[in-house]
């Protein structure tokens, strides 16, 4: 009896291999025939302007968008939020692929901020960029530039540069519609 269990067990190890031989050879098969593109980046740009033109309606503040930066800044998510403090938002893939995003909210800055920016803190620095003064805030994930007019509150956050930061921040402009 021992000498056709033994048979067994080599035909199921042998039967397991040959199996294994046959899916390698079809995923190496389906590798080579389906086409791919190492280069290709992963990344589609967002078009945002229908939501800012709807933000720049609804809100109770000159909303923000950037202008004139160069176009390998991506823009990847774009949202506004009546319920949440009017809450605008659009981040972006900076050239050198870092996130960078900007928010704007009538709500309370004490509490906005910190969420926004991943629980980073006020450094009490400023820096002044394009004419205006913000405030520098650094944090374990983000840092940010922050800056209040009137009852809306603009941060610049992510995790580029504060260089990145402030070439964002230089960038924005509001239009009327």
């Amino acid at each position: 009896m021992g000498g056709v269990a033994g048979m067994r067990g080599r035909q199921t190890v042998r039967g397991m291999f040959q199996s294994l031989a046959v899916i390698m050879v079809a995923a190496g098969v389906m590798y080579l025939f389906i086409p791919h593109d190492e280069d290709a980046n992963p990344v589609q740009a967002k078009d945002y302007r229908i939501e800012l033109l709807t933000a720049q309606r609804a809100a109770p503040y000159p909303v923000l968008a950037p202008e004139g930066l160069d176009k390998e800044w991506k823009a990847t998510v774009v949202s506004y939020k009546r319920e949440k403090g009017d809450a605008w938002h659009l981040g972006f893939l900076d050239p050198d692929t870092q996130y960078v995003s900007l928010h704007q909210s009538t709500a309370e800055p004490k509490e906005f901020v910190p969420d926004v920016t991943q629980q980073a803190a006020n450094t009490g620095k400023t820096q002044t960029v394009a004419g205006q003064v913000w405030q520098r805030w650094e944090g374990p994930k983000y840092d940010a530039l922050v800056r209040t007019d009137g009852k809306a509150t603009t941060v610049v956050t992510g995790t580029a540069s504060f260089e990145r930061l402030a070439e964002m921040a230089a960038a924005l402009q509001s239009k009327k519609v």
